[in-house]
């Protein structure tokens, strides 16, 4: 089974929904060494006049290193039956072990980057910018402590969508 490219107005997609229910893998680097993490943060929009996400990644996670390294990424989109599978993704580091062997997924090139055979749907993204979040910028105070007691504050970065893929 593949997957073939559509016109992002084709899809429906609501983040609320999509993001932060249903999660999404983040996934850098290519066919030679890449890694993926569970997200449920995030958005989608318009910025700069291009369809744009945004993802937010704290700094010790892995997959950080791939997406600094390299211009893309992608956002991959499951369904319910690969809740486990993404629950154990972004529970453990695939600095020590083969963390997506375990959970059962199967790599595929998307883009110039990587994504899963089982997605239904998966956008590749370029980065157009980023930047930490510091907490003297957070409005709500309270945010410092119920979300960063261990003071390791995300990194957001805000991608164009280039691809959309649907599986077939």
């Amino acid at each position: 089974m593949g997957f073939r490219e559509v016109p992002i107005e084709s899809i429906e997609f609501n983040p609320f929904a999509k993001i932060g229910k249903q999660w999404m893998l983040v996934t850098a680097g290519d066919q030679e060494k890449f890694n993926t993490m569970t997200a449920s943060w995030g958005g989608a929009g318009v910025m700069w006049g291009k369809n744009a996400v945004t993802v937010y990644i704290r700094p010790q996670r892995y997959t950080k290193e791939f997406i600094d390294a390299k211009d893309t990424f992608t956002l991959s989109f499951y369904k319910e039956e690969y809740r486990k599978a993404l629950s154990f993704l972004g529970s453990v580091s695939g600095r020590d072990r083969d963390k997506v062997k375990e959970a059962g997924l199967t790599p595929v090139p998307a883009g110039d980057s990587m994504a899963f055979e089982e997605a239904d749907l998966i956008l590749v993204c370029r980065k157009m910018y980023h930047a930490p979040m510091p907490p003297e910028n957070f409005d709500d105070k309270s945010n410092d402590e119920k979300w960063y007691p261990q003071k390791d504050y995300h990194v957001m970065y805000i991608a164009e969508i280039t691809k959309v893929l649907v599986k077939e």
